[in-house]
């Protein structure tokens, strides 16, 4: 599939993920409710103003990564697939 038709998959709370990645283990998913604790031990919701609080997260070999951006090879791709 398209990075397009991907997009559309993970807002629809599936995992995606490229057959050409090396982990194999490896998908982007959907993270909503996004919150964080600052050095004052505050939590903090990151909420913003266009996109609420959600993000694109990378579960990786070495853990997750939050706000993954696609790498135009990623857009460009049409080797998507549900994880």
């Amino acid at each position: 599939m398209t990075f397009g038709e991907a997009i559309e998959k993970a807002k629809a709370g599936k995992k995606v993920q490229r057959s050409g990645w090396n982990g194999k283990e490896q998908y982007i998913e959907l993270a909503t409710a996004i919150s964080y604790v600052n050095p004052r031990g505050e939590i903090i919701n990151a909420e913003h103003d266009v996109i609420g609080n959600n993000a694109l997260a990378f579960v990786g070999t070495s853990g997750v990564q939050l706000g993954w951006l696609a790498s135009q090879a990623d857009m460009l791709a049409n080797d998507w697939k549900e994880a």
